[in-house]
């Protein structure tokens, strides 16, 4: 015989009638229950009509709860006894809706690891997936994250401190004073990308960032799609020294360079980097990977390099629908972890013009509706042209066009920095650095 999930009808059934009744219910048990918490099909569709009207603005009482039966006679009389299922400790039976619910989603993802472990999958499939699954449904479970207006203006006041001393930097050093000096640094929370045509330097640019922010002691997590981890730390020691990283991978060092590549290795190999080449063949395995990092380094931030070969579920999805959810899944974790997430994408190219924009982000313009910051990286040496305005007669030999193109947070923001392409290093320009910066933060 089946054995009967665990379940409360009545509680379920209070929670509701207690909405119905009291205005202020609603507020305390919507950041404890979702829709799926209910048992009951009839409980589930009254929640989400109730969901549905708050969202407009309406109180979810009897009268217009009852205008979503749609002449459903059961359907009302059950709505009818349940608008009188009133309790002030609403919000206790609200917890057990939640704990019988908890109960249920751990008998089945047990129910479908018994069976898995059975199945060819690989046994890191399976532990990926069971870990997917137990973080998807503990952030679920435990979403409230819920505080004063007079807290949150503390928090602004403690910032506003820290800069009166000069400690602008509040958040993971870029390199880039420009950057710095406009964002505070990388802040936690945030999903940056990182865009350009091919061979622009975007895999460089974000090495270069990370580089900095792990010098002083922010742990970075990278995932490359397209390189190992010898090859993304080849970059990293070229860098340090100056010895090409083809050389450093592919050639015969002379003694002279071994000296300078072995004290270039003395300055990086304790440094909070942490790769992890296992996880990169789709995007829920990154994410996964990412909380790994989080929970035993404690790191900053996360690399991905890039969007658009990521392997997602594009079975009921189009490309443009798939890269916005992989956008929108990585600021939410950006948000959940409170770390900062640069992720690199690729521009749909034009030969007429070059220079980047927003419009030629490949696949989705989703992605920059998810983005925090979208920053562009420009190199018009490569393709023999000139720089936009206002930088038409700025030197383009062994320089790059940083353009911040959305800035959530910071403004939009233009400058021109230095690119030794012998080492893929993106550094400051010099005691004179142009710039071009437009002040609202929209």
């Amino acid at each position: 015989m089946d054995k009967i999930l665990p379940h409360n009808l009545d509680s379920e059934r209070i929670v509701l009638g207690s909405i119905m009744s009291d205005i202020n219910a609603w507020a305390e048990i919507n950041p404890i229950l979702t829709t799926e918490m209910f048992y009951d099909t009839f409980h589930q569709e009254v929640y989400a009509s109730i969901v549905d009207l708050t969202k407009r603005g309406k109180a979810p009482d009897l009268v217009l709860l009852s205008e979503t039966c749609k002449g459903d006679t059961d359907k009302l009389m059950k709505l009818v006894d349940i608008s009188g299922m009133f309790s002030i400790d609403f919000v206790d039976h609200s917890y057990n809706v939640q704990e019988k619910y908890v109960r249920r989603k751990l008998w089945q993802i047990g129910t479908q690891l018994s069976s898995d472990v059975f199945s060819p999958k690989e046994t890191n499939d399976l532990l990926y997936s069971l870990q997917s699954d137990l973080s998807n449904f503990t952030q679920e479970v435990n979403r409230s994250d819920i505080a004063t207006i007079g807290e949150a203006i503390k928090s602004v006041y403690r910032q506003i401190e820290g800069n009166l001393k000069g400690d602008y930097l509040t958040g993971t050093d870029t390199g880039f004073k420009q950057i710095n000096k406009a964002s505070g640094g990388l802040q936690k929370s945030d999903l940056i990308i990182i865009a350009g045509e091919t061979s622009q330097g975007k895999t460089s640019l974000a090495l270069s960032i990370l580089e900095t922010g792990a010098k002083t002691g922010e742990g970075v997590a990278v995932y490359s799609l397209e390189m190992k981890k010898e090859q993304l730390t080849a970059r990293i020691l070229s860098m340090n020294t100056g010895v090409p990283s083809n050389q450093i991978l592919f050639s015969k060092l002379e003694d002279e360079y071994l000296e300078i590549l072995d004290s270039g290795v003395q300055k990086v190999e304790k440094l909070p980097i942490y790769f992890d080449d296992n996880s990169t063949s789709s995007i829920d395995k990154i994410i996964s990977s990412i909380r790994q990092m989080k929970t035993k380094y404690d790191i900053s931030g996360a690399v991905i390099d890039y969007l658009q070969i990521l392997n997602v579920n594009q079975r009921t999805q189009n490309k443009e629908q798939a890269m916005g959810d992989v956008a929108r899944r990585l600021k939410n974790l950006a948000k959940e972890l409170d770390i900062w997430v640069i992720a690199l994408s690729q521009l749909n190219r034009d030969s007429n013009n070059p220079v980047p924009n927003l419009n030629r982000l490949r696949d989705s313009g989703q992605i920059a509706e998810a983005a925090d910051i979208v920053m562009f990286v420009y190199r018009p040496e490569v393709y023999n042209r000139y720089y936009p305005a206002p930088f038409a007669n700025a030197d383009t030999k062994g320089t790059a066009m940083i353009d911040i193109a959305k800035g959530r947070n910071i403004g939009l923001l233009k400058f021109i920095c230095q690119f030794d392409a012998k080492t893929t290093h993106f550094t400051e320009l010099g005691d004179h650095i142009p710039e071009y910066a437009e002040e609202t933060p929209f």
